[in-house]
């Protein structure tokens, strides 16, 4: 990638954030990852911030889950345009995330090698 990123990373397990935190921050690609704990959360941060480049989002989360993050992100004229990228352990959620708006899927567990080829193919 040409330049650094900040990605919003949307997990309700904290472990998962800080794997992927972890990883994301080895690939040199990242500047910044800011973490939400659900759907609703990570919706206040894309509303109150205009430098986040990629989503990381799971998809089971309570208050608002990742399909229903997706389906508001993507009816949002400002975020529209947002790459999200769907992490779940539920393969059968994989159609539905792509029918309404993800860039990209991986299940977990995530392995550093995938998340940073899938990042590569979705960011321009």
């Amino acid at each position: 990638m040409s330049k650094q990123i900040n990605v919003l990373a949307v997990d309700d397990d904290m472990i998962n954030l800080k794997l992927l935190k972890s990883m994301l921050m080895k690939t040199g690609d990242v500047a910044e990852v800011i973490e939400a704990g659900n759907g609703s959360d990570a919706i206040g941060i894309l509303k109150s911030r205009n430098d986040i480049d990629l989503i990381l989002l799971d998809i089971i989360m309570p208050v608002m889950n990742g399909i229903e993050m997706l389906k508001v992100v993507r009816a949002d004229e400002n975020l529209k345009q947002l790459p999200i990228i769907v992490l779940t352990t539920d393969e059968t959620k994989k159609g539905e995330a792509l029918e309404y708006g993800a860039n990209g899927f991986l299940m977990k567990p995530i392995r550093a090698d995938q998340l940073k080829t899938k990042i590569e193919t979705v960011i321009v």
